[in-house]
């Protein structure tokens, strides 16, 4: 793999307002020297714009970081920033996540998902043309999703993904799909990352356990599916952060057809139970104090669009890039806890 240097190089990333992409441009404002950011969000009301507002507020105070409101899906503007700032690296983060959400609101899958990533492939492309900068490394977020109902695990690369069982899974199977194609055509080196349940301080409160944390919070009961009987692959912010900056530095050895395309899980290769997940998150909140005792829990079928589990193999980031995601469920859920603890409840 030939290894590109962060070192003075433009970087676009999308949805840098969302969970990972704020906390991914801090880490590259913090530790790359020279390093200059343009980013783009359009701080939608899927979730509360607040926490979008407050994980934006840390980026802004740097002077290496540029900030762009508005919509991938507006080709337009994405050409605009290609034009005025020649990103060397570009990160898409954007996109509208959820699987539920996607079975009763298609519409916003399709715009950001299909449409918004078209525009930045298109915009990789023309980079290409002759007198301009061309984009060293596309590396865009795809999902764990996208293996369905599959019965093999761990999930392989590998695997068969041509069943998905939601919307939103089936978008992220497109990016992939039309990732290669560019990467074949244009030859435009791409990665795609396959992300498994992330979770952490400022995460997304439509995720189960910032959803559940608030139920509790509020002494309501909590609903779980399939009876508790499900399994999740959960990976901590950071880990997921250092994984997607090591890829960034490594641009695909090329396949057999010559395209420099390559997709990796990023898992915690160790599912968790659900119910054993709402114990130790119940454990981390009564430890700050957030609660006083355990919950009262509802136990439900298994919902559309839903997997019954998630189980990453990662043998292929641990051989390229000689890493692994390893922090444990209590410590994330306990950082988890105390960020909850100081945003919610000292204000």
């Amino acid at each position: 793999m030939s290894k590109i240097d962060l070192r003075n190089k433009i970087i676009f990333i999308t949805g840098v307002a969302g969970f990972i992409g704020a906390y991914f441009a801090k880490q590259l404002l913090d530790t790359v020297d020279g390093i200059t950011i343009i980013g783009i969000d359009n701080m939608n009301d899927y979730y509360d714009v607040k926490l979008k507002e407050s994980r934006l507020e840390s980026l802004c105070n740097n002077s290496k970081f540029i900030f762009v409101k508005g919509n991938i899906a507006d080709k337009e503007l994405i050409n605009n920033i290609f034009n005025t700032y020649h990103p060397q690296i570009v990160v898409n983060l954007a996109a509208q996540a959820g699987v539920r959400y996607s079975i009763t609101n298609p519409d916003a899958y399709i715009e950001s998902n299909i449409i918004g990533f078209y525009n930045i492939l298109e915009a990789c492309r023309h980079s290409y043309d002759e007198g301009k900068v061309p984009v060293e490394h596309l590396v865009y977020a795809s999902s764990s999703s996208v293996y369905g109902s599959n019965k093999k695990v761990p999930y392989s690369t590998e695997d068969k993904v041509d069943y998905p069982v939601s919307l939103y899974a089936a978008t992220k199977k497109s990016n992939e799909l039309m990732a290669y194609t560019y990467s074949k055509l244009y030859n435009i080196p791409s990665t795609g990352l396959r992300f498994f349940t992330v979770y952490g301080p400022a995460g997304r409160p439509d995720m189960a356990y910032f959803s559940f944390t608030n139920k509790l919070a509020q002494g309501k009961k909590i609903q779980i599916f399939n009876y508790g009987d499900m399994y999740r692959d959960f990976t901590y912010i950071d880990d997921i952060v250092k994984g997607i900056v090591l890829v960034l530095q490594k641009v695909p050895e090329p396949m057999e057809d010559g395209v420099r395309y390559k997709i990796y899980n990023i898992g915690n290769n160790k599912p968790e139970n659900l119910m054993h997940f709402v114990e130790v998150l119940e454990k981390c909140l009564m430890e700050e104090g957030i609660i006083t005792k355990p919950g009262e829990k509802e136990l439900l079928p298994m919902q559309p669009g839903d997997v019954y589990q998630t189980y990453a193999d990662v043998d292929d980031l641990v051989r390229d890039f000689g890493f692994k995601p390893s922090t444990s469920l209590e410590e994330g859920l306990s950082k988890f806890a105390k960020w909850y603890r100081e945003f919610y409840m000292q204000k």
